[in-house]
């Protein structure tokens, strides 16, 4: 079978990332809805909003290329086989990526070689640059790009040719340098030298600002998490005219996506109305703090903590809990604290509904409202689920 869209490394073998390249998009997205169906059999008379589908090419904002070859030949892609070099593959023609990008790579390939970057290899553990990561805001069109290198060997280099990339692609707005100095299959370091004064990479969904800064996480479909976030903040408006939300915490927040977008729609009838948000990531909390200055939002405050060790140590009930684990989920222990704290709703999106059915399952005081699959991931098994859950009424656990 020839796959749905025009990607001659999947026919050539060369890249098979994409699983079901092959399955035409209405058989994807029944497929991940009988997922879904099957996961959530355990809980009755939920219900199910329609599908939130992408478009099929062209919808990532971010590419992660790994870099081999030679410095006067970098090749950005994949390497299938680690202990193969001569695997590797150049994804710069993706179809993943929208045009944009794509126009991106072979100035980079040039920038390389001028600069002297030599890619790292990693049988001879010899070599310089390792990836680069290059993110694009869909709001502004400008963009970040980073460079991840093994020492800071080649700053001065890097700082000698910039001037001219820079003037290349006017639209490069955050550049930076990453140290992973270990022979690992870690992607970036702890060490961020930026090369330009802006920091932060703009963007905004729904008039919400929304920042990107390096290492913090940010999805990467823009189009489709715009709507996960617009659909989150309807669900909590409708709730707030049958319960008054004062309180919101905001679990494992990211950059503040989820509860940016509830908390400022809540303030427009509530202007005391707070908001904590809770995220491991220094960066994250960085760019969600930024956000809530721009928004005027008084009373939120986000700190750089474990969401699972901050929640476990407070005593106040907020009226609504927004959670967006990594894929492991929440873990028992905070499902069965969110039962004896009781807020009255808990607002779950996971990319993971196998391990948030589990979550649900712990969650015994609550029963499950209604959910709603969004294609955050076209041509993979992979879905982002947003979940509404409500306080059973006199529950005895």
């Amino acid at each position: 079978m020839q796959p749905i869209i025009n990607c001659q490394h999947y026919i050539k073998g060369d890249c098979r990332s994409c699983q079901w390249l092959e399955k035409e998009y209405e058989q994807q997205l029944q497929e991940k809805m009988q997922d879904l169906t099957m996961q959530l059999s355990a809980f009755p008379d939920y219900r199910m909003e329609p599908t939130c589908t992408s478009t099929i090419s062209g919808f990532r904002n971010k590419a992660k290329m790994i870099v081999s070859g030679s410095v006067e030949r970098p090749i950005l892609g994949i390497l299938p086989d680690h202990n193969n070099p001569q695997s590797a593959v150049d994804l710069s023609d993706c179809p993943l990526y929208p045009a944009s990008l794509q126009a991106i790579f072979p100035i980079l390939k040039d920038f390389i070689g001028r600069a002297g970057l030599v890619p790292y290899n990693i049988l001879k553990r010899k070599g310089e640059l390792k990836y680069i990561l290059l993110t694009e805001s869909q709001s502004t069109g400008k963009m970040m790009l980073r460079f991840v290198l093994r020492s800071e060997l080649k700053l001065s280099l890097i700082q000698r040719e910039l001037p001219s990339l820079l003037a290349k692609l006017p639209q490069l707005e955050v550049v930076s340098l990453n140290i992973q100095p270990q022979h690992a299959a870690i992607l970036e370091g702890e060490k961020e030298i930026f090369l330009t004064e802006q920091q932060v990479l703009a963007e905004s969904f729904n008039q919400i600002p929304l920042f990107i800064r390096p290492q913090g996480f940010f999805q990467t479909n823009p189009v489709v998490a715009e709507k996960l976030y617009h659909i989150a903040q309807e669900w909590v408006l409708a709730l707030n005219v049958e319960y008054k939300i004062q309180y919101l915490w905001d679990l494992f927040c990211g950059v503040g996506g989820f509860g940016l977008h509830c908390a400022s729609a809540l303030q427009k009838e509530n202007p005391a109305i707070k908001l904590t948000g809770i995220e491991i990531s220094p960066s994250a909390i960085f760019s969600a703090t930024l956000s809530a200055n721009k928004l005027a939002l008084p009373q939120v405050n986000f700190q750089s903590l474990d969401a699972a060790t901050f929640a476990l140590q407070q005593n106040d009930t907020p009226d609504l809990i927004i959670v967006n684990p990594p894929r492991r989920g929440i873990g028992r222990e905070l499902a069965e604290f969110l039962n004896q704290l009781r807020p009255h709703f808990i607002l779950y999106s996971s990319c993971n509904s196998q391990t948030m059915a589990k979550d649900m399952q712990y969650l015994s005081a609550y029963q499950l409202e209604k959910t709603q699959l969004f294609d955050m991931f076209p041509h993979t098994s992979h879905y982002e689920v947003l979940s509404l859950l409500k306080l059973k009424m006199n529950c005895d656990l």
